[in-house]
């Protein structure tokens, strides 16, 4: 492969790993939020007096917990692109000896 090809095949996965690491960041944001909201729903339910704010309660606490899973799920896709992603720009700049650009570390 040419050494400009290459270059921007590794330029185009790091920004690729970026915005992958940043959605993870932001799923992982969500799914706190979410999990903070359920513990507060909990909290109010302890002071819910009628049947029907209990009842309303109940029902956002399972369509949050179907979030959370929602989210774990995209959570474990986005963590496989990761690294698919990670492999392929190792791949790319051992045969193309270039330099390492970003920091795989963080994430």
């Amino acid at each position: 492969m040419a050494i400009n090809f290459t270059k921007s095949m590794i330029q185009r996965l790091e920004q690729e790993i970026i915005e992958v690491e940043s959605k993870l960041k932001n799923v992982k944001n969500k799914k706190e939020k979410s999990k903070f909201k359920i513990n507060q729903l909990e909290q109010d339910m302890k002071f819910s007096k009628s049947h029907t704010d209990l009842s309303s309660k109940m029902t956002r606490i399972k369509k949050l917990n179907d979030e959370i899973k929602n989210m774990n799920r995209l959570q474990a896709d986005l963590s496989k692109e990761l690294t698919a992603k990670k492999n392929s720009l190792k791949k790319l700049q051992v045969n193309g000896t270039a330099p390492t650009t970003i920091d795989s570390t963080k994430g």
